[in-house]
């Protein structure tokens, strides 16, 4: 009976330990990250939507989106503007009042992974799970290179936009106009 506690136990103390130092690695990697280039994959209602984005830590961003969709968005830090090619729409946002205003702060992201407490790890990935005034955001960590790979969020009318991540490339030269907003019609 002893030895069954014993390894129950340690079974536990393993497993805790595993975790604790996922978060950790993850952190790490965050922390040395300036910025990220990759392609993604966005699914908002079963539509599927591809793309290149830019991250520039903190708060910037931009992504434009395939031929057949022919959208930018990008974010200078303070406000996010979605502009559609085709048509000449531009919208334009303040980036704390969006998802993205989450995502794109690396800061409030260690911290909300220092604090979090909750193990969240299925399928080999780590799950960052935000709640912040009425805005959620889960976010998806690799947990064998510890990087970002994507995110769930919700769109202005409530519809689940899930974005995967692909082809990631850490730490670029990236030319600084790309964060230029467009101007607004």
């Amino acid at each position: 009976m002893k030895k069954n506690i014993f390894l129950l136990i340690f079974f536990f103390f393993i497993l805790s330990n595993s975790h604790a130092s996922i978060k950790e690695n993850i952190i790490k990697n965050l922390k040395i990250t300036n910025n990220l280039i990759f392609n993604f994959e966005q699914i908002i209602n079963g539509k599927k939507q591809y793309g290149k984005c830019t991250i520039e830590y903190p708060k910037k961003i931009f992504c434009s989106y395939d031929l057949k969709m022919k959208k930018i968005l990008v974010s200078n830090g303070k406000s996010l503007v979605v502009k559609n090619v085709a048509s000449n729409q531009t919208y334009h946002y303040p980036l704390k009042k969006t998802p993205l205003g989450i995502l794109l702060d690396k800061s409030f992201l260690i911290n909300e992974l220092e604090n979090s407490r909750k193990k969240n790890t299925k399928n080999n990935i780590y799950v960052l799970s935000i709640k912040k005034e009425n805005i959620s955001v889960e976010l998806f960590f690799d947990i064998n290179n510890y990087n970002l790979v994507g995110w769930q969020t919700e769109d202005m009318y409530q519809n689940k936009v899930n974005t995967s991540l692909f082809d990631l490339k850490k730490n670029q030269n990236i030319d600084k106009k790309l964060f230029r907003l467009p101007a607004i019609n």
